[in-house]
């Protein structure tokens, strides 16, 4: 499981995280052989979110929950589904967001990977889950390894975009520098809270005006 991830993200561990990562993977590693057609997303698409983006590309950060706990949805990106699954509700209300704020055309399918190439990364805080069993690995250690990530990246990046979409991604916060970086919240695109907020936030261009202030080229969305 360690081999799956990016060389550079694992060498900008600190050595005591570098040992904590391993026993992670260890305990994952138990859990697809226990349960190899249950555990999603497929164990090589686990870390497809940093091996998409490579740590100096990194330009905006959004923050999911735990992969989609259902068959054949899960790629390793947050609010992403493999090309050929059907869009899920959250996403949909993103792409709609995304129309109404920039007028970009809903995409045919669910698949972020092309946001993750332009420097996206598209992180869950959890990393695998259970099938039918939302938030099954919470306690299993995953959310020490992403904080830590986290930290990483606001310590040695400059001028990140973080979108941090409902209350669990917004606890986040403090791991964040504010003073050299954007953070955008707002409530998250699901069903149930989409029309408290995230409709009309309007994070995607505020996401690139920043990044044309600072001398980044913007995200294609």
């Amino acid at each position: 499981m360690q081999s799956l991830l990016q060389k550079g993200w694992f060498d900008a561990l600190d050595d005591e995280m570098k040992v904590y990562f391993k026993g992670l993977c260890e305990i994952i590693d138990l859990q697809y052989q226990a349960k190899p057609d249950k555990i999603f997303p497929p164990k090589s698409d686990v870390f497809s979110a940093f091996n998409l983006t490579s740590k100096e590309n990194v330009k905006v950060v959004i923050l999911g929950q735990d992969p989609y706990p259902t068959k054949s949805f899960a790629n390793g990106l947050c609010f992403s589904v493999s090309p050929l699954s059907p869009i899920p509700k959250s996403l949909k209300n993103i792409y709609t967001e995304l129309k109404s704020d920039i007028g970009k055309e809903i995409p045919v399918n669910g698949n972020l990977s092309a946001w993750a190439k332009q420097g996206v990364l598209l992180l869950n805080t959890i990393l695998t889950v259970e099938e039918g069993k939302p938030d099954s690995h919470s306690k299993i250690g995953w959310e020490k390894f992403t904080d830590a990530i986290i930290e990483l990246i606001s310590t040695e990046s400059q001028h990140l975009v973080f979108m941090l979409w409902g209350a669990r991604a917004q606890q986040k916060i403090p791991l964040i520098d504010q003073s050299k970086h954007l953070i955008l919240t707002a409530p998250h695109p699901s069903p149930l809270s989409v029309y408290r907020g995230f409709y009309g936030c309007q994070h995607f261009s505020k996401a690139n005006q920043y990044l044309k202030v600072v001398g980044k080229k913007p995200i294609a969305w």
